[in-house]
């Protein structure tokens, strides 16, 4: 595998890293994962968007422009054969001296690889066995926004979700209300309207998401951010998760409890598969990429 580390297009056994570099030492550090599709990286533009976001918080450093990080990755993709596939871009502050201060960081470690994408099936999206955290997130965390190298409550409710025979783990915030999966968003169908908790519950604004929220726009799917606990979950239509590399994936159960399936699942799935394999994605809004709600009514729209 070739890995572009600071400029290099180099073997991954000679991509290397510095011990004091503080994405290391502190988890100091950006990244974002993509779907590589037909040898373009999907929806480049929205996560970009976000990273930038997340540069301009943490004050990072990305001697880059987004241009040519795009050729980059372009021809990362070219020189490893890998037209489908998942590409990571990560970004660390660098060295500096011993402890938190990041004063006088140098030599930022700028990273790009590929990982294998799962084969998804095109008739139906995948099932999967959630439970719930014991975990919690805070409410309104400015942080949670952006994907940091500083993810530790997720790794540990994925590792509850591994010791339960789960493929993902449920995250509830400090008040008790559904926030994300450890890799996710969530969402759930009653009476036929789409629902996801709002970003002041915890939620990463994951790019998919707001996708999801385009696609039922298009589609005259009412859409709605809503607060909720748990118990809504099991009184659902159909409860689905969106992420990067899956699209769209079926929640089968929770807690161990069977869920009910909604068409709309399946119909979301479809319309995601268009987006991404097949058919041109209009560019998305301005709003839509800050995470603000596009429709009329606050936050009844998709992030």
């Amino acid at each position: 595998m070739i890995v572009f580390l600071n400029g290099q297009f180099v073997p991954e056994t000679k991509a290397v890293v510095s011990v004091f570099d503080r994405g290391f030492l502190f988890g100091d550090a950006l990244w974002e994962a993509m779907l590589v599709t037909r040898g373009r990286p999907f929806l480049w533009a929205e996560h970009i968007r976000r990273f930038q976001q997340g540069i301009d918080v943490l004050k990072l450093a990305l001697p880059w422009t987004f241009d040519e990080l795009e050729a980059r990755a372009l021809e990362l993709i070219q020189r490893n054969q890998m037209p489908e596939a998942m590409l990571r871009l990560t970004v660390s502050r660098g060295i500096t001296g011993r402890g938190y201060s990041p004063r006088n960081a140098k030599n930022p470690a700028i990273v790009m690889s590929l990982h294998p994408a799962p084969r998804l099936d095109p008739t139906r999206p995948a099932r999967w066995r959630v439970v719930t955290s014991s975990l919690r997130l805070p409410v309104n965390d400015p942080l949670a926004r952006f994907k940091t190298a500083n993810k530790l409550p997720q790794i540990l409710a994925r590792a509850e979700a591994d010791t339960a025979g789960a493929h993902e783990a449920l995250l509830l915030n400090t008040r008790g209300c559904v926030a994300e999966g450890t890799t996710s968003n969530i969402f759930w169908v009653n009476k036929n309207i789409v629902h996801t908790p709002p970003l002041a519950a915890g939620p990463l604004p994951g790019v998919t998401r707001s996708l999801v929220g385009r696609l039922c726009r298009d589609a005259k799917i009412p859409f709605r951010e809503t607060q909720s606990r748990p118990g809504s979950l099991f009184r659902a239509e159909g409860v689905f998760l969106t992420m990067t590399s899956y699209g769209i994936v079926e929640v089968e159960s929770l807690d161990g409890k069977k869920l009910s399936r909604s068409p709309l699942t399946r119909q979301l799935y479809a319309a995601y598969l268009r987006a991404a394999l097949v058919l041109p994605l209009p560019a998305s809004t301005s709003a839509e990429a800050s995470g603000e709600p596009p429709f009329p009514g606050g936050g009844n729209g998709p992030v």
